[in-house]
């Protein structure tokens, strides 16, 4: 019985594991997945700001973030690949600003232009540092 338990423990263990790191391989930091196009340009316990640059056809690798800002320094036409599989349509213009609540996607240029974009991820403000209000 004790040898049942253990076993049965240890399958729950490694079911977690296998879970958890099918959801980390599967939401990936976009830095790291889509390196030739996204740089960090600035980072603190607050943001991240990101600047990608996409050219016509370039389609990115499936990635993650959290809340963020995109500023568009230069616009264009996009296709976004949502994790549900859900494929949306769009056009940045330039100098639009756009919020995002959590995401995980992919998203190609599907314009004859380079799309140029800054990333302002939002961190969890009680990361560190006081409050601007007391």
């Amino acid at each position: 019985m004790k040898t049942r338990l253990l076993l049965l423990g240890a399958g729950l263990i490694a079911a977690c594991y296998l879970s958890a790191t099918a959801t980390i391989a599967h939401a990936q930091d976009p830095l790291v997945v889509n390196s030739s196009t996204i740089k960090l340009k600035f980072e603190n316990e607050r943001v991240r700001v990101m600047e990608a640059t996409l050219p016509p056809g370039a389609k990115e690798q499936m990635h993650s973030h959290p809340a963020y800002v995109i500023y568009v320094l230069e616009g264009g036409r996009y296709r976004n690949h949502a994790s549900d599989g859900k494929t949306t349509e769009g056009e940045f213009k330039t100098g639009d600003v756009i919020y995002r609540d959590p995401l995980t996607h992919f998203a190609e240029n599907i314009g004859d232009k380079p799309m140029h974009l800054l990333l302002v991820e939002l961190k969890d403000p009680r990361a560190g540092g006081a409050s601007p209000h007391g």
